[in-house]
């Protein structure tokens, strides 16, 4: 069954119009104040701007279809927008670090507290927004840039809530420290985040698995097509951007025909399609007495032989 091909870049330019204007705002709240916390917070709306214009040329190219050099598409371009966020968001963390030092050394005092907050949490309140509604939508669609994009947002919003707690504080006591203090806080739980986008993204490009819960969900399906003629091994699975991919290999007696096999085939990729409707998976067909059949790799989630599924059956109960 052909995966479908989404464009969802619709979601990209909701994230470059949010970048956009939480630039300005946080911009016009740093000018305010003269916090560098807020400079701080504003320099990661810049990266997010940057992360933005990259998610969507990955996702412009993900939505492109296979052609004769892809023949499974182009959705891995996913996992490289996601890598490219995550070492963004290393350059943000490192630019608050370092202004957050700097500041330490040569603390300022804080002015205009109520209107730059204000500014501010207003820009908060936007990134939150946008950052829910990525995040969902990365979940529907199964694409890590969104996710990434979205997480990335979320960061941005608690980075905002801590910075927009510290200036208070600051206000409040009169220590021009604290400010620096917290945005250097701040800038190690961004780096944080950036090293597991680093790491999903990676996790992407090797191919890995579809989660514990699916790959017994498959095996499952496939143990009610067990029988005394029916087995099935080497069910493996892998993730590609958004589609999902199976394969399996079916062992039926020698002298089946072809058409009795294939029809076998079809019943089980129908069976899994109303589980998976966006699985591709392909069967493959093999002699049950042939040697070189087996040997081949050993899932996680084996499907039961028949007699393994003999011996889990209680006995039978002796008639009246």
């Amino acid at each position: 069954m052909p995966q479908e091909t989404r464009d969802l870049s619709r979601f990209a330019w909701l994230s470059i119009a949010a970048a956009l204007v939480t630039i300005t705002l946080k911009t016009v709240a740093w000018q305010l104040t003269g916090s560098v916390g807020l400079l701080s917070d504003a320099a990661e709306s810049v990266v997010n701007l940057v992360a933005a214009v990259a998610v969507l040329i990955a996702l412009r190219v993900a939505a492109m279809p296979a052609d004769k050099n892809h023949h499974f598409g182009h959705a891995k371009a996913e996992y490289f927008s996601a890598a490219l966020e995550g070492m963004m968001i290393f350059v943000a963390a490192l630019v608050i670090l370092y202004t957050s030092v700097d500041r330490f050394l040569n603390p300022r005092p804080i002015e205009n507290v109520g209107l730059g907050l204000a500014v501010s949490a207003v820009a908060s309140v936007i990134n939150g927004g946008v950052a829910i509604i990525l995040i969902r939508a990365g979940r529907q669609y199964r694409s890590l840039t969104l996710t990434a994009d979205g997480k990335h947002l979320m960061t941005d919003v608690w980075t905002s809530a801590g910075v927009i707690a510290g200036v208070i504080v600051v206000a409040l006591t009169g220590i021009n420290r604290l400010d620096p203090v917290i945005a250097f806080l701040v800038g190690l739980n961004i780096i944080w985040t950036g090293w597991k986008l680093i790491r999903e993204s990676t996790e992407g490009l090797m191919d890995v698995a579809l989660s514990k819960e699916e790959n017994r969900g498959i095996a499952e399906i496939l143990a009610r097509f067990v029988s005394e003629d029916v087995h099935f091994h080497a069910l493996r699975t892998r993730v590609s951007g958004h589609h999902r991919f199976a394969e399996v290999h079916v062992l039926v007696p020698g002298e089946w025909s072809v058409q009795r096999g294939h029809d076998l085939v079809e019943e089980v990729e129908a069976a899994i399609h109303e589980e998976f409707a966006d699985l591709s998976i392909t069967c493959h067909l093999e002699p049950a007495e042939d040697p070189r059949a087996y040997g081949d790799y050993t899932a996680e989630f084996p499907v039961p032989t028949h007699e393994d599924l003999l011996r889990t059956q209680p006995p039978a109960q002796p008639a009246p």
